[in-house]
């Protein structure tokens, strides 16, 4: 009999997995995203050097609106890439971490984009 995993264990699994095959170098970090049911965060990480190089979310100072929508990570999207550009970065490779790749997760890397980072 198969055991059916819950939505936390899934998520674990695929987390896991996805983290097996991707690491961020100084060249290339990797765009790490968590999502709760208030907020989104993403962070640029430098995994050789155990650095986080920008950071952004909604609960930040400067940002307005709700922080549980797809506006919302649209944004931080954007927010991420702009302080990535300060720190001189422009590709990075893209941690979903686990996430379904649809909805916030998928606003998010579309509005880093649209701000200039390339994976």
């Amino acid at each position: 009999m198969v055991k059916k995993l819950d939505r936390a264990e899934a998520r674990a699994k695929r987390q896991r997995r996805v983290r097996s095959k991707i690491s961020g170098t100084p060249e290339r970090p990797r765009l790490n995203v968590f999502r709760s049911a208030k907020h989104i965060y993403a962070q640029i990480i430098d995994d050789v050097n155990g650095v986080t190089l920008a950071a952004a979310s909604t609960l930040e100072k400067d940002f307005e609106g709700n922080g549980s929508n797809k506006e919302a990570a649209r944004k931080v999207g954007q927010m991420i890439a702009k302080n990535a550009a300060a720190k001189g970065v422009s590709e990075v490779v893209f941690d979903r971490a686990g996430y379904l790749y649809h909805g916030r997760i998928q606003e998010l890397a579309e509005g880093a984009r649209e701000g200039g980072l390339k994976f």
